[in-house]
């Protein structure tokens, strides 16, 4: 399993809120960028997301920044990563087939939604019998079950460290 950078990028940026010299203080986006020497402009989009989910909150103006919109015990790394990967596929036949009359599914995890054009069979040729999928589906629910048991505040419990390589 291998995350985007989109999420890398959330989570980076979720421990620099947290271990701020001062948590209260307004923080900006290319403090948090310089930091990790990463893209602001890919860095913009991804807070602007954790804005909307509800983990930071920004202040607009000429003083204005972004801080923790929750307390660090607060925000769950599981649901965070559910809210903002884009889908879970780790093969092909992951994807899930939706025809005009039937619908889509839904599950716990991001799926990506493709459209049956043809008949013939969507991905790998024994996707309808494989038992690999379900194994690797298994596997991918301990992936997220591993990352629901933590927080942010237990990935930044080594904060004076952290705080050193972040804020020099």
């Amino acid at each position: 399993m291998r995350l985007t950078n989109y999420s890398d990028y959330a989570l980076r940026s979720l421990i620099y809120l947290a271990v701020k010299p001062e948590p209260h203080t307004l923080a900006n986006i290319s403090d948090i960028a310089n930091s990790y020497d990463i893209s602001k402009s890919h860095l913009t989009k991804v807070i602007h997301q954790l804005g909307q989910l509800g983990y930071i909150e920004s202040v607009r103006g000429k003083n204005g920044g972004i801080r923790l919109a929750r307390a660090p015990k607060e925000i769950n790394l599981g649901v965070l990563i559910k809210q903002i990967e884009p889908d879970f596929d780790l093969v092909e036949c992951f994807a899930v087939p939706v025809s005009k009359d039937k619908g889509s599914q839904s599950k716990d995890l991001p799926v990506t939604f493709i459209e049956e054009k043809t008949d013939k069979p969507i991905g790998c040729v024994i996707t309808p019998v494989c038992q690999l999928k379900s194994v690797f589906s298994e596997a991918l629910r301990a992936f997220i079950t591993v990352l629901e048991r933590y927080t942010l505040a237990d990935i930044i419990n080594n904060e004076d460290e952290l705080k050193d390589l972040l804020f020099r």
